[in-house]
Parts: structure tokens; sequence; C-alpha cells
């Protein structure tokens, strides 16, 4: 595996960002897109707009009527509500000894993995980053978030996780980092991203917004500790300096963090309620740990997808 052929789903601002990055530095890399996305890329090749390089990429590309069991590794960046569809698709793709590497949000989604390729075939991994595909077509990067941090679920060290951060290495605009403790890390990084989407979405607000009133960071620090109490009651207690990083985070009255969710909220379209605060939500109940403001945005959304139902909307 020393030239690994990586397939990436999807060519919007996860996959787009990080496969670019990953072909910009010469690693083999193709995308699997639909035909309207093709013919874009066609075009106008991937554009990335970053404060680590634009750039104008001719990537390779093909759609799922033309994919074979070619691929060493599968990188899988779509919405955890198109996860089932995801999984038929790139399933043709993946080579005999292959593994699928998902950079999703949450964690329920390595259980449907686990069943469909089998356990020893799945990684965990996490993207921190903030990055969408504009209108016209390009990827753009917010801030200078851009680290990737993958794993086996074993624990084990293996060469197929090294020989991807060492392809990863040159890429311009990428931290990625290989880790023995990949599922502990997803753990908390649902906490954050929980407390976030709840606190955002509930308020329609950044957080630096949602911080600078009166009560805005004493219910962020709230729910913080809430998702970290699911998190431990599940066996991953989140290290003190996790929570050293984010209650800074969560305090910080100039901030202009804004979750994706709170922008599919704002665009109008579909969201990862159920596979986020739902989880996290079910998890609280079941575990007896107060939830009330994780219940409140779980519901707000959810009571909001009533709403655009019935077409009352603007």
């Amino acid at each position: 595996m020393s030239s690994p052929k990586i397939l990436v789903l999807g060519a919007g601002g996860i996959g787009g960002y990080f496969g670019g990055r990953l072909a910009e530095s010469g690693a083999d890399v193709t995308f699997l897109v639909r035909e309207g996305r093709r013919k874009i890329l066609s075009e106008q090749g991937l554009r990335l707009e970053s404060p680590f390089g634009d750039a104008q990429l001719a990537v390779k590309t093909v759609v799922a009527s033309e994919v074979a069991p070619i691929f060493d590794g599968v990188i899988l960046t779509c919405k955890a509500y198109d996860l089932d569809a995801a999984i038929a698709t790139i399933a043709p793709a993946v080579a005999p000894s292959g593994y699928v590497l998902p950079f999703l949000n949450g964690i329920a989604h390595i259980d449907l993995l686990n069943q469909r390729f089998g356990q020893r075939r799945v990684l965990g991994g996490t993207a921190k980053i903030q990055a969408t595909l504009t209108p016209s077509g390009a990827i753009r990067q917010f801030n200078d978030w851009r680290t990737l941090t993958f794993g086996e679920q074993s624990g084990q060290m293996t060469e197929r996780v090294t020989t991807l951060a060492a392809l990863f290495a040159p890429a311009k605009g990428v931290e990625a980092f290989a880790v023995t403790d990949i599922v502990q890390r997803m753990w908390e990084k649902i906490v954050h991203l929980s407390t976030a989407a709840a606190m955002t979405c509930l308020m329609r607000a950044n957080v630096g917004e949602i911080v600078r009133t009166p009560y805005g960071r004493e219910l962020f620090l709230e729910q913080l500790r809430c998702g970290a109490a699911v998190a431990a009651a599940g066996g991953h207690e989140p290290s003190d300096s996790f929570m050293k990083l984010w209650e800074e985070t969560f305090s910080q009255r100039e901030s202009q963090y804004a979750t994706s969710m709170l922008r599919d909220v704002e665009r109008g379209g579909s969201t990862e309620v159920d596979h986020i605060l739902g989880f996290m939500l079910n998890r609280a109940i079941d575990a007896n740990i107060e939830h009330r403001t994780l219940m409140l945005a779980y519901t707000h959304i959810k009571a909001l997808e009533q709403r655009r139902a019935a077409g009352r909307l603007p």
C-alpha cells in the first residue's frame, strides 16, 4: 500500500477540500460524484478557496455505474441522513483488502458500516474543518481548521493507517494524525458538536452572539457538561484538556463559530438532528442525566421539520 488508490465519495465541503488537497499533492485520488457535479468538475476543475491558498485542480471522477472494486481506501463524507444510500454506492468500489474511512459527524454510523463491511475494514475518523460548497461550485474554507484524525477501531497502529498519514503529510492546508484512541476522540467530538449544534440551532446564532447575552455562556457550559456526562456513562469520559479547550471556546464573546446544522436549518435543508442531538438525547435519558436544553433543541428542530412538511415556512 505504498501508493494506495483513494476514492472520495462526493466533492463537497469536507470530501472536496481534503480530497482536493490530497490530489494536489500528487496522490492517486478519484471522486465518486453524480453526473451534474462531474460536469462542473470537468468544465471548471475542483476549485478551492482557502486561507492556505486557492487552487483549481483537474481531478479524476467516476459515477456510480462505473466503479469497480479497485480502491484501497474509500473516504466517506456524506451527511448522516444519506448514509444508507452512500453505503450502497461505495460497496462495489472497495477492494477485497480495502477499507472505508468515514468522516461523518457523530458516532452512530460506525455500527451500520461495521454491519456492512465488517469491523476490520472500517476505520474511525474525525474531521475538524469549516468549509462549504458554494453556489458557484467552489469549496470555501472559512478559517484555519484543517485537521483529520483517524485510526483503527481496535486501537492498533497498522500499516494502512500510517501509510494514509504519510500520504497526507505533503498536502497543503491539512493536518492529518494517525492515532490509537480514535473511538475516544469520536466520543469527544460528539460531545463538542452536540453542544454547539444544540445551542446554535436553538438560539439561531453563532457562539459569540450567544455568549454576549446575559446567560448564554452559562447555558453553553451546562450543555457541555451534559454531553460529557453522556460520554462518561458510555465509558468514554472526556479528558480534562478537552473540557478546558471547549469551555474556553464556548466562552469567546467574539467567536463567529456556527455549526453546519445551523446552516442547514437556515437554508431550509435536511439536518443531522437525529444522528447528533437525538443520539445524545436518547443516551442521556437512558443514563438518567439532566438533558433539558438538549431536549429543547431537539424538539425545536423536529417541530421545524413538521412545519416545513406542512408547507408553512416561507
